[in-house]
């Protein structure tokens, strides 16, 4: 197996894989041999037949189709392993070339974490905070508390945008676009609609609905970049007894399990590190 890597500033991850013909054939000569053990030919017991037999009744297209399944998983991990990157999501596999009798070639498309510098956020944040005096006691008295939290908050979430540069993979933005037009589906599914019918409800087109959550998806995960990098910067550390509160207070034993699963551990574990990196923020 060989690799070349194009990594852009983004993040963005384009791996281009070279299988050699030799592991090609040694793949197909196993996987023929597989699906051989399974395979009932006429006039012999199954799993008996010759290899040849089995290999024109299944046909080499679709011998190749399980080929694949098995070599691109193995391969990817191997390039990944050499180029010493480190993904974040699942990645788009193209091919480049299958010819038989010679070296295959495929792309996988995927993105690591941007890199982002943090910078004197915390002097813009006093400094913004200080000049619209938000939190000036015995102002605003008509205001609920939760009401000026929520001004608080979403004002230091826009400078945290602002001031830190960040450029996340459009392949990330695309995965929480699609992830929240499914949510869409869902949802209006519930109530009996269809998406066209909800759209045309609220007077928007697929377009605007698209766009609108691209800018969401977008803002959304760069402060969930800048938040953990702030946590990171804080040393803000979660015990499993504050996960494990979280879990407990779950209403039904349903969801405690559900919560219990190690994704979801570690998913909450997330969470509170994000709540703790906010509450830091709020003080300042």
């Amino acid at each position: 197996m060989i690799s070349a890597l194009n990594k852009q500033t983004n993040g963005t991850l384009e791996l281009t894989i070279t299988i050699p013909k030799k592991r090609v054939t040694t793949a197909y000569e196993k996987t023929l041999r597989q699906l051989a053990k399974d395979a009932e030919i006429k006039g012999f017991r199954k799993g008996k037949a010759p290899l040849k037999k089995v290999e024109e009744k299944i046909g080499k297209t679709k011998i190749y189709e399980e080929v694949l399944k098995t070599l691109i998983p193995e391969v990817y991990v191997e390039a990944v392993k050499e180029q010493k990157v480190k993904p974040i999501i699942n990645p788009q596999i193209s091919v480049v070339s299958l010819e038989e009798g010679k070296d295959w070639q495929i792309k996988a498309i995927t993105c690591e974490l941007p890199e982002l510098k943090l910078g004197d956020y915390k002097g813009e944040i006093k400094k913004a905070l200080a000049s619209e005096k938000i939190w000036v006691p015995g102002k605003d008295k008509e205001k609920k508390t939760e009401e000026k939290e929520s001004e608080q908050l979403g004002k230091i979430f826009q400078i945290l945008l602002k001031t830190i540069k960040i450029q996340i993979p459009e392949l990330l933005i695309q995965e929480e676009v699609n992830r929240m037009l499914s949510r869409l589906v869902d949802q209006t599914g519930r109530l009996g609609l269809t998406v066209e019918q909800y759209l045309v409800s609220i007077g928007k087109t697929s377009d605007q609905i698209r766009q609108e959550y691209r800018q969401q998806a977008e803002e959304s995960l760069k402060l969930e970049l800048i938040l953990s990098a702030i946590a990171d910067e804080e040393k803000i550390q979660v015990d499993n007894s504050e996960i494990q509160k979280m879990i407990d207070a779950a209403p039904d034993e349903k969801t405690k399990k559900a919560m219990e699963i190690p994704t979801q551990r570690a998913y909450l574990r997330q969470l509170l590190r994000k709540r703790k990196a906010i509450d830091i923020l709020t003080k300042l």
